[in-house]
């Protein structure tokens, strides 16, 4: 059964992240422990009133933010959050000065882990990326699993640097990430867009596989480039 705490979502907001953060308070507070399995996704999707795309958005965002797994075929369980824990206020729809900020966050970590990433990682990690690109090119109805692989795979790089910072620091910001994910999108054709993003991910894996690090960051470069470019960012990439 879905708490009394949880409230319906205004359609004017930024839906996942709404929904998202109502979650985290409750696993804050100890309303959800860690075991406790969260409704099904058409359970969420009645009591919150949106559509099931946005409650696999809220749960990929959890899932980011180091809050729930899920387990195929089972759901989504509430896990043990780590002694450190990074979490921001809840920043509302991002317009392009906030966009900008992020990028420069963004740019160095991402940048750093995907280098530590190509010296660190293991199968099973490039397994986890693998599918995260096969999901990445989804379109139609489909087309928001793209979104939420797109998060998945760059959580996978994070996770692959061996160094929990990285996850943590990366997951605190993925809301905002998913927000510049679903605004270049909608700048351009669904078509065009996932092609290129294919083809962007697809050399950041292939680098990352070859155990080269400095292959790693220029091409976690030029994705991160490119992909301000794509929210009408002209951002400045330091080697």
């Amino acid at each position: 059964m879905m708490s009394g705490d949880f409230t319906q979502i205004m359609r004017t907001e930024h839906l996942p992240t709404r929904i998202a953060t109502q979650f985290s308070r409750q696993i804050q507070k100890g309303a959800l422990k860690p075991g406790d399995k969260l409704p099904t996704e058409l359970a969420m999707s009645k009591s919150f009133g949106v559509s099931r795309t946005v409650i696999r958005e809220a749960i990929a965002q959890l899932r980011n933010e180091g809050m729930i797994e899920t387990r195929q075929g089972v759901g989504a369980f509430v896990i043990e959050r780590p002694t450190r824990h990074i979490r921001l206020d809840d920043g509302g729809q991002m317009d392009k000065h906030a966009f900008r900020d992020l990028f420069q966050l963004r740019v160095p970590l991402e940048i750093e882990a995907a280098g530590l990433a190509a010296t660190y990682h293991r199968a099973e990690h490039l397994q986890q990326m693998d599918e995260a690109l096969a999901r990445i090119t989804a379109t139609g109805e489909n087309a928001n699993d793209g979104i939420v692989a797109d998060l998945d795979f760059h959580r996978t790089i994070a996770v692959a640097t061996g160094n929990d910072y990285f996850v943590q620091f990366l997951g605190a910001i993925s809301d905002r990430i998913m927000q510049t994910i679903v605004a270049s999108r909608e700048r351009l054709q669904l078509v065009e867009i996932v092609a290129v993003v294919r083809r962007e991910h697809s050399e950041l894996r292939d680098a990352i596989a070859a155990r080269d690090p400095l292959r790693a960051r220029e091409a976690m470069r030029t994705h991160m480039r490119n992909s301000a470019e794509r929210v009408a960012l002209q951002l400045e990439v330091y080697a």
